[in-house]
């Protein structure tokens, strides 16, 4: 098989299995959290909730960069398939005109600001070089696939539009209007794992670096919170049309 056709297998194979693939990080994450709160235990604590706060905005910076995405598109694209690559049209604006993976960039930012929460600069290397080598034949599959069924259109766009870094001077406003309702139904699952994510890594980290077991009410009470807002717009997507937007 030629290297371009194995790299494409790859990218596919990931592409299908990348909701999951991640969870084979846990064990490297736990061992982290054993050594994790660096800046905590050098700076103090102030200096620690700092960073930790910075951390907590840079994955919602991510998670803000997926809603902006989503909130513009059409049906049949920017969805969560697995099974084989969808484009009912290839997006070429809003945040699809400053750069060709807007939602992948906005992943990266998400867990590369939980590897910074866990203060353990091994862990925050190796997750920034896992990602890229991850999402780069994903991205490779990806983009053969748009090149195939849109031709001359995706070539265009291509040499204009980085493929993941933005470049804010190319940005094209989309025709679409903003759809609140669409980032609701698309993107509450990616806010709750955001949420849960940061919860347990508190808890797990004082369990396994201080052997106590510790909640921070505030924590809590935005977990619990997170979770309400979870369920009601899970049972809204399941059981109701509330969240259904025309065309997208």
């Amino acid at each position: 098989m030629a290297l371009r056709e194995n790299i494409e297998k790859q990218g596919m194979w990931l592409f299908r299995w990348r909701s999951y693939l991640p969870l084979l990080f846990i064990p490297l994450f736990l061992i982290a959290l054993k050594n994790g709160e660096f800046i905590e235990q050098i700076f103090g604590d102030d200096v620690g909730d700092l960073w930790e706060s910075i951390a907590v905005l840079i994955s919602f910076l991510g998670f803000a960069m997926r809603c902006f995405t989503v909130a513009y598109v059409p049906r049949g694209t920017s969805g969560r398939n697995t099974q084989s690559q969808a484009a009912a049209v290839l997006n070429t604006t809003g945040m699809y005109s400053i750069t060709r993976n807007p939602l992948y960039l906005g992943n990266f930012l998400i867990v590369f600001g939980i590897t910074l929460f866990i203060q353990v600069w091994w862990l925050a290397m190796i997750v920034w070089v896992g990602f890229w080598l991850y999402y780069e034949r994903i991205i490779f599959a990806e983009e053969e696939f748009l090149r195939k069924k849109f031709g001359s259109e995706f070539i265009g766009w291509a040499q204009r539009t980085p493929i993941v870094f933005p470049n804010f001077k190319n940005w094209h406003k989309s025709t679409l209007s903003f759809s609140f309702k669409t980032v609701l139904r698309k993107e509450f699952s990616t806010y709750m794992a955001i949420v849960a994510v940061y919860f347990f890594v508190e808890i797990i980290g004082d369990l396994l670096a201080k052997r106590r077991f510790f909640v921070c009410t505030s924590w809590l009470i935005f977990f619990l919170v997170s979770i309400a807002i979870y369920f009601t717009l899970l049972i809204l997507k399941k059981k109701t049309h509330v969240l259904d937007v025309k065309g997208r």
